[in-house]
């Protein structure tokens, strides 16, 4: 099973970007979404869906949270998904 993790864009370097993730800073790769959007902005402060170290999909706000608060659930009662969330077992 592949579980992707929302996070958000804080910094981006050509398709390298810093994606926040439940306060953890991650290094991700924008290649698949690109670092703009369709209209040419930038994509700093969008949702992204993290897998592997690559961005795959652009996703909106309130889908984020709620997968973020749906993997939250999941980590209370399996702690090996707190891998995904924070970078490591708590």
């Amino acid at each position: 099973m592949c579980i992707g993790v929302p996070g958000q864009i804080t910094t981006i370097d050509g398709n390298q970007a810093k994606v926040d993730v439940c306060g953890i800073q991650r290094d991700v790769d924008l290649t698949l979404v690109g670092s703009v959007d369709e209209s040419g902005q930038s994509r700093l402060g969008q949702w992204v869906l993290v897998h592997v170290g690559f961005a795959m999909s652009v996703i909106n706000e309130q889908e984020a949270r709620e997968t973020l608060a749906a993997l939250q659930n999941m980590y209370d009662v399996e702690p090996d998904v707190g891998a995904l969330l924070f970078g490591e077992e708590r």
